[in-house]
């Protein structure tokens, strides 16, 4: 067992970062929360919120995402640059996405550390759910640890870019889990605190934020820093997030 998880007989809160983050938590936590504000979570948590449910799939390759999405019955997502109400990982897009819809949504972040969860209980963070997903990790934990991922970015090598966005998120889980934490999970969770009213301007000014506005998506930055404006908690089952607990099923 890794070094501070679980030492105290109490549920602990681990941080790391990314799909190396994942590899050396896998094994040692009951539930994975992956944190990727800007954009996968987010887009997330605004279409499950809706009734609507999310297959992450882990490439941009066009090809093979139509088979993909062909396979499972399920609409498949445009790049975000697409427009015409075509709905993408732009969280905006979702905004009035129809309940029942299957939506495969591409993503070489978020969606590829969705899948690397194995058989954890993966949920998609974000700072919109941040209560709501908490309390959902609490309870499905067991007393077992809780891994929280925030996602990064990548450079131009294909090496992680730590992103404030998600350190931010990750910290906003952390400090409503109100558990014990891995040293990481303490400085993600001051940070998340420490931020408070300038928590939008922070996101809004990184580096991410600013690429995003500079694209023409000030909506989805917007939409991402609405800080606990869903009480949705998306979990990954059978391939497709939906939301926790499922609704209950009216007797005959």
């Amino acid at each position: 067992m890794q070094q501070g998880i679980g030492r105290s007989g109490e549920a602990t809160v681990v941080v790391e970062w990314g799909m190396a983050g994942i590899a050396s938590l896998r094994a040692q936590v009951a539930v994975l929360v992956i944190v990727d504000v800007l954009s996968f979570s987010t887009a997330v948590d605004v279409a499950v919120s809706r009734g609507a449910a999310i297959i992450p799939f882990p490439s941009g390759d066009k090809q093979a995402a139509g088979a993909a999405a062909a396979e499972a019955g399920a609409v498949l997502a445009q790049p975000r640059a697409a427009g015409g109400g075509a709905f993408s990982l732009s969280p905006a897009s979702l905004i009035t996405i129809p309940a029942g819809t299957k939506l495969l949504l591409p993503s070489p972040n978020g969606a590829r550390l969705s899948l690397a969860g194995g058989e954890r209980t993966v949920i998609a963070g974000c700072l919109r759910n941040a209560a709501a997903v908490a309390a959902a990790a609490r309870a499905l934990a067991g007393g077992g640890a809780i891994g929280v991922i925030p996602a990064g970015e990548g450079w131009p090598d294909a090496s992680l870019r730590p992103a404030i966005e998600d350190l931010l998120g990750a910290g906003a889980i952390v400090h409503h889990l109100a558990l014990p934490c891995t040293a990481e999970a303490r400085v993600a969770r001051d940070a998340f605190r420490t931020a408070g009213a300038d928590l939008a301007q922070l996101i809004a000014d990184s580096v991410s934020g600013r690429e995003l506005v500079a694209r023409g998506f000030p909506a989805d930055v917007d939409l991402a820093v609405a800080l606990q404006s869903s009480h949705c908690v998306p979990i990954l089952c059978d391939g497709a997030y939906r939301a926790w607990p499922p609704p209950a099923v009216p007797p005959t």
